[in-house]
């Protein structure tokens, strides 16, 4: 009773590695689809050989190895990172850091308000807290009206 338990768990082991390995690999026909998830002829005579290999103890990473050598590195959901491969990899940082940037120069330019700076220089003595606020408002431009869906339609009837 022991060794049929101990057969069912091993064979439940490779199943789930072997489903598991399954789902990290597109299917060549289908291009959209895992091999687990397509019934295209392909993707079942894959996931026969991912099976046996993981029944003959391969680990997994020689199991993606391999199907890499034989179809070839698109084969895999997740590509190596490599010279040809940097660009994807890196893009969220550089977009990330990109918006970043945009936003730190639009505040420092918040913060800084030339003509107030210029008025500090001119007069030689730096503006009391009430002038600078003065100061702020008037040189401050409005907000921009907030667009509607027929904001352009009020727009062009009265010019």
């Amino acid at each position: 009773m022991g060794s049929e338990e101990d057969a069912l768990r091993k064979a439940q082991l490779v199943e789930e590695r072997a489903r598991n390995i399954s789902h990290n690999v597109r299917c060549t026909e289908c291009g959209s689809q895992s091999i687990e998830e397509s019934g295209a002829d392909v993707a079942i005579l894959l996931r026969k050989l991912i099976r046996d290999e993981v029944r003959s103890g391969k680990s997994d990473k020689d199991i993606y190895n391999k199907l890499q050598e034989e179809f070839g590195e698109s084969v895999l959901y997740t590509p190596k990172f490599d010279m040809q491969t940097a660009a994807l990899w890196l893009s969220p940082v550089i977009f990330g850091a990109g918006i970043v940037g945009v936003w730190a120069y639009k505040r420092h330019r918040q913060k800084t308000n030339v003509h107030i700076m210029a008025l500090d220089l001119i007069r030689g003595v730096p503006l009391t807290p009430t002038e600078r606020e003065t100061m702020l408002d008037l040189l401050t431009p409005p907000p921009p009206e907030r667009a509607t869906p027929f904001s352009w339609w009020r727009k062009w009837r009265v010019g």
